[in-house]
């Protein structure tokens, strides 16, 4: 029998452009155009978004223009169909000025790469060619961003001398992390400790925005430039045990440099989404894919790389948009980072956004559109591969929503990949891609904007939501998956295998960039420089206390005597009470969004509190001594003998009313950090007050008296005006029921148990303040 001939096979080509060059094997099509999921992906208005095809076939390969607009050339002519090989030019767009690409044969004796350089992809995820490629060394090598390392880095989120990799005497290798800030990663997994991972061929060191693989005889770098992809593989999310479905099933890819809108009515899971493609609240069942690699898995690793601007500005409107930078900056970098180097950055990212103009300005001063830009440049700082936004439009006007929308355009044109949920659907044109999501969190619709309307049979999107509210029976997601849009643009254009998820996943809290005690100071000075800035809280908190205290000193004459002591001591609690509680009220509800996105990226909630209570307990102490002076001093108190418990009397009354306010200052931590809105704080300041009053044994007698009593212990007024009943001997002064109670007595152990009721009090409700923190905080850092 005659041998059955065989087909030539197309020869290798290298495609090379201004931008780089690719090598195309005969064992499938590369596609040219804008869209960013391209092979060669050209960024010229006048490319089409599918532009043209390149196809092996019979021992050639073949030009094929995809109907572009402004056409291909070859040799100066237009092609619709055209024989290429080496030495072919190939104009995009236009003949004279479009560009260009050139295809020529790979050097004979040139090392063959695969576009997978790494020897195991499915563990890895890791699917590019090396940025640099040196010998394998035969000696330990540090990494760092410092000068002196064997491998310098050049990235801030990397410290000075951040890991070594090492090599055993017999020849294997190991990654030693040298307490960095931000962690060495080994497959996705922190290296902790003291102790070093074995490293093996194809494992995958992550570094900052770098990651080394031991490759054959080789160590490969990989530097994620922010050119990544995203696939989402079947995301499903339920609550209430199953019985009620937020997310079914969700599928999509979102490519390199692309701009992908997600809108759907309310209660169609665009924020359930978010959460899952962000880490913050991770899918029940399927996959997250970052270029490549498992999300949820390597989260410890690649969380770095994602950047969130949630709805709420996520900035201390009293700073000024470079101080509200640089304080940003100094959390999120490692301690070991110059004032220099953060400084460097922060201005290159105000150039980025231009923000130029405004770097001086107060942020409460910006419009909301530029207060928008600086949100975003502060997730910018840390250059993030993977940008989400959460309603940035969100009460802006038609025009302020469109600038937003093209910044956002820019962002993903400059080498990024970004995400934004919205309602508004006024500039949906700018983006790449369109997700709709129908109720029940189905896709009803992936694909190009423009088409998206047409699809659902609609003239304007009022009508198609109007739609989905009204039909909610309709087989929204049926219709998109029969759909030609579902086969081009989700089921065929994902070359990534199918992932599915084996167990639950497991998040470690995110590591801090600094330490505590780092971040306290940083928090103390930023707080202090915010609340300087506040003038209206200043007028008020220089105001108060001489108020309060001038209506004590009215009240009191020149001595405390058995109609006046009393009602003196009355006012000095309540106003010890208005002072502390009235600095604090507001201090956490107004800050959660702040909160919530900087404990999300390694803010220790110890430190975020005790910054709390290191300024607003200074500002209430100075506060309460103030008030007391300007009530009594130079007042007869009619201390028995003259003297205190243990001290002078006014000394004694001056710790006495300090120790409240900042225990009522406590309280109001506690009050902020349990509301939902800021407007609910003064009513219920109002009524803590009154609650002071009541409970405090000046109107009312308690000892004795069965469930009174022990409620007042709760009330940290009732203490305060014991101590200072026993400092000025209140039961001689004022003889009668009410200054029979024990607490009340002129004696160094009740004076004492007063005051030390008072710290216990206080720190009560900062570790009750402390778990309500926790309640508020993303699930994946709670700790």
């Amino acid at each position: 029998m005659a041998a059955r001939p065989v087909a030539p096979t197309a020869p290798e080509l290298v495609l090379e452009t201004e931008t780089g060059a690719m090598l195309m094997t005969p064992v499938r099509d590369y596609s040219v155009g804008r869209d960013p999921r391209c092979d060669l992906v050209l960024d010229d208005s006048r490319v089409s978004w599918h532009h043209a095809v390149l196809h092996p076939d019979a021992g050639r390969w073949t030009l094929h223009d995809e109907d572009s607009t402004n056409g291909t050339y070859a040799d100066g002519c237009r092609v619709h169909a055209w024989d290429v090989g080496p030495g072919s030019v190939i104009h995009f767009g236009s003949p004279a000025d479009g560009p260009c690409a050139v295809l020529v044969s790979p050097a004979p004796h040139a090392p063959r790469r695969r576009p997978t350089a790494v020897s195991m992809p499915v563990l890895t995820g890791t699917f590019r060619q090396p940025a640099t490629v040196r010998p394998l060394p035969a000696r330990t090598v540090r990494i760092g961003r410092a000068a002196d390392n064997d491998l310098v880095v050049d990235d801030l989120l990397v410290s000075r001398h951040h890991a070594e990799l090492r090599v055993r005497s017999d020849g294997s290798y190991e990654i030693a992390d040298l307490g960095s800030h931000n962690g060495t990663y080994l497959n996705g997994r922190a290296v902790t400790g003291p102790d070093a991972a074995d490293v093996g061929r194809g494992d995958i060191v992550g570094i900052g925005h770098r990651a080394y693989c031991l490759v054959g005889d080789e160590l490969q770098e990989y530097v994620d430039t922010g050119e990544v992809s995203l696939d989402v593989q079947d995301l499903t999310v339920a609550v209430d045990r199953g019985r009620k479905t937020l997310l079914d099933h969700v599928s999509f890819p979102v490519g390199e440099k692309c701009l992908l809108a997600v809108v759907g009515p309310s209660g169609a899971g665009k924020s359930t989404l978010l959460g899952a493609l962000t880490g913050q609240r991770p899918a029940d069942h399927g996959t997250v894919l970052y270029d490549g690699r498992d999300l949820y898995r390597d989260y410890a690793e690649l969380r770095q790389r994602v950047g969130l601007v949630p709805q709420d500005d996520i900035l201390h409107a009293q700073l000024t948009v470079r101080a509200a930078l640089g304080y940003a900056a100094e959390l999120r970098f490692p301690q070991d980072t110059a004032k220099a180097e953060r400084r460097a950055r922060v201005d290159e990212v105000i150039r980025e956004l231009g923000l130029e103009q405004r770097a001086r300005q107060p942020v409460h001063s910006l419009s909301g559109g530029q207060r928008k830009r600086v949100s975003v440049a502060l997730e910018l700082l840390t250059k993030p591969s993977l940008l989400f936004l959460d309603e940035p439009t969100s009460g802006l006007d038609p025009g302020m929503d469109r600038s937003v929308m093209h910044m956002l355009r820019g962002l993903a044109d400059d080498g990024r990949t970004v995400i934004v949920v919205t309602h508004s659907v006024l500039s949906l044109d700018v983006c790449d891609r369109l997700l709709v999501l129908a109720p029940g969190g189905r896709v009803a619709y992936y694909g190009p904007p423009g088409d998206a309307l047409a699809f659902f049979g609609f003239a304007e999107w009022p009508e198609a939501f109007e739609a989905f509210e009204r039909d909610q029976d309709r087989d929204w997601a049926g219709e998109y998956r029969s759909s030609p849009f579902h086969r081009r643009y989700l089921a065929d254009a994902s070359d990534q295998p199918r992932r599915p998820r084996q167990g639950p996943v497991i998040i470690t809290p995110p590591p801090r960039a600094r330490s505590r005690v780092a971040q306290l100071g940083t928090l103390v000075r930023r707080y202090t420089a915010a609340l300087a800035a506040d003038r209206t809280f200043l007028v008020i908190m220089i105001a108060l206390p001489f108020v309060m205290g001038a209506m004590a000193r009215a009240l009191a004459g020149g001595a405390l005597t058995r109609e006046t002591a009393m009602n003196t001591l009355l006012i000095l609690c309540v106003g010890g009470v208005l002072t502390g509680a009235a600095n604090a009220v507001r201090e956490l509800v107004k800050e959660r969004g702040i909160y919530r996105r900087e404990r999300s990226v390694g803010l220790s909630r110890s430190a975020y509190l005790m910054s709390k209570v290191v300024v607003l307990g200074t500002v209430t102490v100075v506060q309460a001594v103030v008030l007391t002076l300007v009530a009594l001093l130079g007042v007869d108190l009619g201390a028995p003998g003259g003297t205190g418990v243990l001290m002078p009397p006014l000394i004694e009354l001056c710790l006495a009313v300090a120790l409240l306010a900042f225990t009522a200052m406590t309280l109001g931590l506690l009050i902020s950090a349990l509301v939902r809105k800021e407007e609910v704080t003064m009513p219920l300041l109002v009524l803590l007050a009154i609650v002071q009053v009541v409970f405090c044994g000046a109107l009312l007698p308690l000892h004795g008296v069965p469930g009174l009593e022990q409620l007042s212990w709760l009330v940290p007024s009732r203490w305060a005006l014991g101590a200072m009943a026993g400092t000025v001997g209140l039961s001689r002064i004022v003889p009668g029921d009410l200054t029979t109670d024990p607490l009340l007595r002129h004696s160094p152990g009740i004076w004492l148990l007063d005051l030390a009721m008072l710290v216990v009090l206080s720190a009560l409700f900062l570790y009750v303040v402390s778990r309500l923190l926790r309640r508020r905080e993303p699930a994946i850092v709670r700790g």
